[in-house]
């Protein structure tokens, strides 16, 4: 008993000292993003070694604490893009160049790809975003390290990068999900990128970060093909106490469908349509044809499309709210078009949606918001910017 109180007041002495070390790093260690833009590899050099240098700068007891106890080993949870929260093909690029700058510079540290396993073994988590700036102008990058015992950040930098043109398609499973998944935990891992250090990183974040893990590897597999495994990753992830995730269900729909069980997809899908709208954040990818209220003829994008609706409007039905059905619009043509496009569009689904529940017809209202609201913004009309022609679904009071 007495080796067990010893062993819990040590460590409770190691927390207040990292905490009061993080106190004292976080006056020093405030990052300021660079003035001026570089190309993207050197912006991944300079973000890294200045996080890394941050490290080093925490106070000399607090290093020795550490080095009593384990080699710092950092799990690297997927880089995204802020705007969308989707992972992107340069996020993916950049997290790349950030493991292999790291292990072939920073060997205090071993370096691992987020898993189940090793984030149950590792003190700390890095995660990072890319973003445009409000001027429309260089993209920047922002890394945050996190110690998971404590919460805290330790470290947090920030580069610019001058590449005019980056590679902002999402990546297989967010291009191929129905939705946009982006919820409140991926709100929390972006507001933790920009979280200074010595300060708390988002505690829902941290909270989901196991389940997080076991979705990732799902994607992994998913993206390689093996689809077997990554459905057994989603129904083990769905079985968790945080399971229930727009996230989730996307992967678990993607996968049944890929693995020709229609039943369960859309049994999947249904569930996917109830978070959103009892989460307020049902966001659906259905595409039309340029200049139109048809939707894509081609059946390998649009041919679930009467499933996706079916469900909606049955989810749609069994709420005690009203619905507004909202049409967006890319940046491509002029404000006034898109305005009336939009609108269009939303009129199109509203009335797909009470042809398949007539009793919607009193519930479901509609709204137009042309490209006033976009996502990505580029314009381009093709994947990368598929977030930015969604239909939204949210709820609100139903007037008497």
């Amino acid at each position: 008993m007495l080796k067990i109180e010893r062993i819990a007041r040590r460590w409770a002495l190691y927390g207040l000292w990292l905490l009061a070390g993080l106190a004292l790093a976080s006056c020093a260690n405030r990052p300021v993003a660079s003035t001026a833009a570089v190309p993207f590899d050197q912006a991944v050099q300079q973000a890294v070694d200045d996080l890394m240098a941050q490290t080093q700068k925490l106070p000399a007891f607090l290093a020795k604490v550490e080095s009593r106890l384990a080699q710092g080993r950092i799990v690297i949870d997927p880089l995204l893009d802020a705007a969308s929260g989707q992972q992107t093909e340069v996020a993916r690029a950049a997290q790349q160049r950030i493991v292999q700058r790291m292990q072939a510079y920073f060997s205090q540290f071993v370096v691992a790809q987020v898993s189940n396993e090793e984030v149950e073994r590792a003190q700390y988590v890095l995660n990072g975003t890319l973003a445009r700036d409000n001027t429309g102008g260089p993209y920047r990058l922002s890394l945050a390290l996190t110690e998971l015992r404590s919460g805290m950040v330790v470290a947090q930098s920030v580069a610019r990068i001058s590449d005019d043109r980056l590679d902002t398609r999402p990546t297989p499973f967010f291009r191929d999900s129905p939705v946009n998944p982006k919820d409140r935990a991926t709100e929390g891992y972006i507001r933790t990128t920009e979280t200074p250090a010595g300060q708390p990183a988002d505690a829902l974040y941290l909270e989901r970060l196991p389940t997080s893990a076991v979705l990732q590897e799902a994607i992994v597999a998913y993206e390689a093909g093996r689809m077997q495994e990554a459905l057994a990753l989603y129904e083990a992830a769905a079985r968790r106490p945080d399971g229930q995730q727009l996230r989730v269900y996307s992967g678990l729909y993607l996968t049944q469908a890929q693995l020709g069980r229609a039943a369960d997809a859309e049994k999947s899908f249904a569930i996917l349509a109830r978070l959103g709208l009892e989460t307020n954040n049902l966001s659906v990818k259905f595409l039309f044809r340029p200049g139109s209220t048809d939707f894509l003829a081609d059946p390998r994008i649009s041919g679930a499309y009467p499933m996706w609706l079916r469900q909606i409007a049955r989810q749609a039905a069994q709420i005690d709210a009203c619905v507004v059905v909202t049409g967006h619009t890319s940046r491509t043509g002029t404000e006034e078009m898109n305005d009336r496009l939009s609108l269009q569009r939303a009129l199109s689904v509203k009335g797909r949606l009470v042809a398949e529940s007539p009793e919607l017809s009193r519930k479901l209202r509609e709204a137009g918001m042309g490209f006033r609201e976009n996502i990505v913004g580029t314009g381009t009309d093709d994947a990368s910017d598929a977030l930015d022609r969604r239909v939204e679904f949210r709820t609100t009071g139903c007037e008497s």
